[in-house]
């Protein structure tokens, strides 16, 4: 069995508050786009699972969130047969686009496939929460209001079409790093995350660019400069607005224009501060 995971950009994210168990209260709006990564699954007579991916920093143990997505379902309803995985990793890690949340997300749908589990959407998702917060949304997909630690989910209207360039400076950042020095009390401006809802559902692509807004900007940016630098290169080269994803550090620019978007793409490969760059669009439900 072969399964696509999809990476996600945030369109908006912002940090309403910390919970007394120490998460942080969100309202996001997610997004997923048409960058994967790819799984290959097979049932195997040998029991357990066993990971093998085309990077060889990744680990392949139960420290990979596949491999924790995989066991969850088969401790639960008792699978003896095993899983042989090949993972091809596409979306950047630690970049703030959920790849490994999204890998998980795959592996569940297809254990859940190959051992006839018969579970819902809605059950998977139940479950996924606790692989991670991102998980349940990767399996959803789409375009969603995120709120609660990442896990309250509702589809919205399929965000308005354009280009989406993706840049990713050669460094990686810890979420971890990014929330504990967030201070929700010194956030003196929040996304319009209601505006954007709105103008998702009147199919308003610039009103939706416009209010782009990330609240950990505001931590991971004062780290590491690069990231305001590619912002301000992507308007520069032609993005009608551009935003950090998640913590960072993948930098999104949303093109309304094809010409241009290949343009920006072709002078972003070339510059001494992206390590990757991709092109693609929105995906919602096979739109």
């Amino acid at each position: 069995m072969r399964l696509r995971a999809l990476a996600k950009i945030n369109l908006a994210l912002d940090v309403i508050g910390k919970r007394e168990d120490g998460y942080h209260e969100l309202k996001m709006i997610m997004q997923t786009i048409r960058m994967y990564d790819q799984l290959e699954m097979n049932i195997s007579s040998r029991p357990g699972i066993r990971l093998k991916t085309n990077l060889p920093y990744l680990p392949v143990n139960e420290n990979n969130l596949v491999c924790k997505a995989c066991g969850l379902l088969m401790d639960e309803f008792d699978v003896t047969d095993g899983v042989d995985i090949q993972l091809n990793k596409v979306i950047p890690v630690a970049a703030g686009m959920a790849g490994g949340s999204s890998d998980a997300a795959a592996a569940m749908v297809g254990a859940n496939r190959m051992f006839g589990l018969g579970l819902s959407m809605q059950e998977l998702m139940d479950r996924a929460v606790k692989i991670g917060a991102d998980v349940p949304y990767c399996i959803m997909r789409g375009t969603a209001l995120a709120e609660g630690i990442g896990e309250q989910l509702t589809p919205l209207s399929p965000a308005p079409k354009g280009y989406v360039l993706i840049a990713k400076p050669g460094i990686s950042v810890s979420t971890k790093f990014v929330y504990s020095n967030l201070n929700v009390r010194n956030i003196t401006r929040h996304p319009d995350v209601e505006g954007m809802i709105t103008a998702i559902d009147q199919n308003d692509f610039y009103g939706m660019a416009e209010r782009l807004g990330n609240v950990l900007e505001t931590v991971t940016i004062p780290a590491y400069p690069v990231i305001q630098k590619i912002k301000q290169q992507m308007i520069a080269q032609g993005a009608v607005n551009a935003l950090m994803s998640g913590s960072g550090p993948a930098v999104f620019g949303l093109f309304d224009n094809k010409a241009k978007a290949e343009a920006a793409c072709r002078k972003f490969k070339k510059s001494r501060i992206i390590k990757r760059v991709f092109l693609t669009g929105f995906y919602n439900n096979g739109v």
